[in-house]
């Protein structure tokens, strides 16, 4: 899924399943690296969505 496409509540989802991933102590450095890597995309992406809904909202 892209970014345009990604709804809020899939973005949000993913994210709590990279935080998920994040806390089980079997992942490898690498994995790390990518999962932190994409928890910054879809933080960035869930921030500007609701930006754009309270603007909408004001």
């Amino acid at each position: 899924m892209t970014k345009q496409t990604m709804t809020y509540e899939s973005a949000l989802e993913e994210l709590q399943q990279v935080v998920e991933d994040l806390r089980n102590e079997m992942i490898s450095i690498d994995q790390i690296t990518t999962k932190v890597a994409r928890a910054k995309e879809l933080i960035e992406l869930c921030k500007n969505k609701l930006r754009k809904v309270e603007s909408e909202l004001e």
